[in-house]
């Protein structure tokens, strides 16, 4: 992808949105199943949207507050496939949670919950910093060519002949 030459593709945007959610719900899935549903006899969506769930003041609270910090790092991880763009993850990461912030409203009401708040916001702040960095990194990778063993040696052969006239 030339990211110079890109043109504003509205249906690529909802796509990304959708993906983005589906697998950040998936990976959450997994998550609360893994750590939440050890402790409680059958899973429901209670614990996806309703913000009464996410309490530091029991265990099954506490898995479901690292269920969703562990669906922010992989959500992340996700961007860098998905999103492909460090300065796009911000606004992909706020959509995700406001999206789920509605979806929560219609759920179970307004999250009148601290530690809800704490947690998305911190949910959104991790998948929007470690996307971004994550980004970076990818986008700063050297591009890979097929001549590059012999560039590399006619550019270390001509700094040699540099060295060698410089010092007669």
């Amino acid at each position: 992808m030339f990211y110079g030459a890109m043109i504003w593709d509205p249906w690529l945007i909802v796509a990304q949105i959708v993906c983005l959610q589906c697998l950040y719900y998936l990976t959450l899935g997994v998550f609360l199943s893994f750590l939440v549903g050890t402790h409680v006899s059958h899973m429901s969506l209670v614990y996806f949207f309703d913000f009464a769930t996410i309490t530091s003041s029991t265990v099954v609270g506490w898995c479901v507050i690292a269920s969703f910090l562990f669906s922010s790092v992989a959500g992340a991880g996700y961007m860098i496939y998905l999103i492909e763009r460090a300065k796009k993850c911000l606004d992909f990461s706020a959509t995700l949670y406001i999206i789920h912030l509605f979806i929560c409203l219609v759920y179970g009401g307004w999250p009148s919950s601290v530690t809800w708040w704490v947690v998305n916001g911190t949910g959104v702040a991790v998948m929007a910093l470690l996307g971004e960095y994550l980004c970076i990194k990818r986008e700063l990778r050297e591009i890979p060519t097929r001549y590059r063993s012999r560039y590399s040696s006619l550019d270390m052969d001509s700094k040699a002949l540099r060295g060698s006239t410089s010092l007669s």
